[in-house]
């Protein structure tokens, strides 16, 4: 009986440690989808992804148009094109030292990259001048896009207090700060 109630205690103190919980919200002032992400959990890092994200050119467009990634992740770049395509960026966050260009390449081949630097990084393509996207170097694994209404949800956030950014492409950044207890919740209002 004492080593049940011994048991229990510790079940009851590991799921005490271990609660995650939600953040959700929308994000308003702005036509699209949005990328929401936590900035930083103190005194926790994270090790790179080791899945890879794939970013298409296909109909002469970068698919998706917006792509989170987490510090350390390694990009694949496609072609699915007839035509060959390229892939370059003048700066992550306006830090112009950080810009790069992958070169040229034929269909059904791929360039990969691994961005080990924060920021926003709009992906050009220097064949087709009318196609643009981004990726987004997120801080942390706790990130979310939102749909085409602005709503968002970032699951199994670790409780605790945070600060919470939303981007939208074209508009000003906005931060806030959220507590989770099992759920928090962070509506922004972005303007260019």
């Amino acid at each position: 009986m004492k080593r049940s109630f011994m048991m229990m205690g510790i079940l009851a103190a590991m799921s005490l440690t271990a609660s995650a919980g939600t953040i959700s919200g929308k994000v308003a002032g702005m036509k699209g989808e949005s990328v929401v992400y936590v900035e930083a959990i103190a005194g926790k890092t994270f090790p790179a992804p080791t899945s890879k994200t794939v970013i298409d050119q296909k109909g002469l467009m970068f698919v998706p148009h917006i792509v989170v990634v987490e510090k350390g992740a390694t990009v694949d770049f496609l072609n699915s094109d007839t035509v060959a395509h390229n892939v370059f960026w003048t700066a992550i966050s306006g830090n112009k030292k950080l810009g790069h260009n992958l070169g040229t390449w034929p269909k059904g081949e791929k360039r990969s990259f691994k961005f080990d630097d924060l920021g926003v990084v709009p992906l050009l393509c220097n064949v087709h001048p009318e196609m643009a996207a981004y990726a987004i170097v997120a801080p942390t694994p706790y990130f979310a896009v939102s749909n085409a209404s602005g709503e968002y949800k970032i699951e199994n956030v670790p409780d605790g207090s945070y600060t919470v950014t939303a981007w939208h492409e074209g508009a000003k950044n906005q931060s806030k700060p959220v507590t989770v207890s099992g759920e928090g919740k962070a509506d922004f209002t972005l303007s260019k």
